[in-house]
């Protein structure tokens, strides 16, 4: 199927079906990017000793958690690039890409020899993979955004940009599970010698399939209709638009802390520092991704009636009240049930907050710099506070002894993007009630 061209008369029809369509596809084209990039860290402790042997665990883990940041230098580049690419040449392509691009990432870490095979080639492929993914995860969120919230009535756009949201949950929940069949399907020796590699080996299926997912969809009708298309959106992002985009760097904050900590991170945290199994951890991610990918679109349905703001600032102020005490209960009493209890209360608040900060973007940011802005944004909180998060923790747990380093780090973040919800604007049809 091929994009739609604009018709005489200017305007280009939707049918719900076709809505239909657009969500269905992002969700499963973003949850597949997303479990690519993620894999990553809910296998970080295996990875250390194949790829970074240096004969301290500490130090290893330090530097598999490393290059899982250092997937994030590449995030700002390939926002900005592959968010004016979305904006000048349309989403639908934009997306083909990221998609593409992420596949091979994957499959280079799945196909990657270890380092006693090759010696230092091994983390240097490593390396280059998460270099490849974070370029396509960087042009990833800018573009699935504008690209449901242009499909979107205008009454249901924190709904529809909720889904993305769900997709993320969907990743979470479909990488826990993979891991969770792996660790606990196979023996250390079989987990360690090829078990650990079946999930990013899925990244050769992904590719293809999501590919052909996104490349089958039209392109939005307000792309289509946008007569105003700027040549140099980076430039007129940064001339035209410094408030909104400070205020949704402030907010994605939050959204990245609790993604890449109170999420991606934690099984990692409950085998180092709760001395769990490492299916407990998976486990207790899964209940996490499911809370997510449930109730996000309840939570941007509800935005659509009450408004984005008083969801954005009270899940924030109650992630801050609520981070450190739940961060001493797992500590207390580390277990299965204690991690479940920990999982459904914040992924109701991640779902809480992040169901309507898409919707919430998007009316800051006209269509024409609307994937470059966001993109900005996005990938510059990202790689600043999410991508070297499980680094800083890990090194700052070792340093201090102090098991409650991430609590810290969240309730930070949660303060910071406190302040930025407070910028918020309710849409117009909700402003006149």
């Amino acid at each position: 199927m091929q994009a739609s061209t604009l018709p005489a008369d200017g305007i280009v029809s939707v049918s719900n079906q076709q809505r239909r369509r657009a969500i269905v596809a992002t969700v499963i084209g973003n949850g597949l990017e997303w479990f690519d990039f993620t894999v990553y860290s809910f296998f970080a402790v295996i990875i250390a000793k194949l790829f970074f042997p240096t004969g301290n665990d500490l130090t290893s883990l330090l530097l598999a958690v490393a290059t899982f940041g250092v997937g994030f230098f590449m995030r700002p580049v390939g926002g900005i690039l592959l968010g004016i690419y979305a904006d000048r040449v349309g989403r639908k392509a934009a997306l083909s890409v990221t998609i593409l691009l992420m596949a091979v990432g994957t499959t280079m870490i799945g196909l990657a020899p270890t380092y006693d095979s090759i010696g230092l080639f091994a983390p240097l492929i490593i390396v280059v993979a998460r270099l490849l993914q974070g370029f396509s995860a960087g042009g990833e969120m800018g573009s699935a955004t504008a690209f449901l919230t242009e499909y979107a009535p205008e009454r249901e756009r924190a709904y529809y940009s909720s889904w993305i949201q769900a997709s993320i949950g969907v990743a979470v929940l479909l990488g826990a599970a993979v891991g969770t069949f792996v660790t606990a399907s196979l023996d250390a020796a079989a987990l360690a010698s090829w078990g650990w590699r079946l999930p990013f080996l899925l990244g050769i299926i992904i590719g293809p399939v999501g590919y052909y997912i996104r490349n089958h969809l039209e392109e939005t009708p307000t792309f289509l209709e946008e007569k105003d298309k700027t040549d140099s959106p980076l430039k007129e992002v940064i001339r035209n638009f410094p408030r909104e985009t400070s205020a949704s760097f402030s907010m994605v904050i939050l959204w990245t802390v609790c993604t890449y900590v109170l999420l991606f991170y934690m099984p990692t945290y409950s085998v180092k520092v709760l001395k769990l199994p490492q299916t407990t951890g998976f486990i207790a991610g899964m209940v996490g991704g499911l809370c997510i990918m449930v109730l996000a679109p309840i939570v941007g349905s509800l935005a659509d009636r009450i408004g984005r703001r008083p969801l954005l600032s009270g899940s924030a102020a109650l992630i801050l009240v609520l981070a450190y005490p739940m961060f001493a209960y797992i500590n207390s009493a580390p277990s299965l049930s204690t991690l479940l209890i920990f999982q459904l209360v914040f992924g109701t608040l991640i779902a809480a907050y992040t169901g309507p900060i898409l919707a919430a973007f998007s009316e800051l940011f006209p269509a024409k710099v609307l994937s470059t802005g966001l993109s900005v944004a996005y990938n510059l909180a990202v790689t600043i506070f999410g991508g070297f998060a499980s680094f800083f923790i890990t090194w700052l747990i070792a340093a201090t002894g102090n098991n409650m380093a991430p609590a810290f780090y969240v309730m930070i973040a949660a303060a910071i993007s406190f302040v930025g919800t407070r910028f918020v604007r309710e849409p117009q049809y909700l402003q006149q009630h």
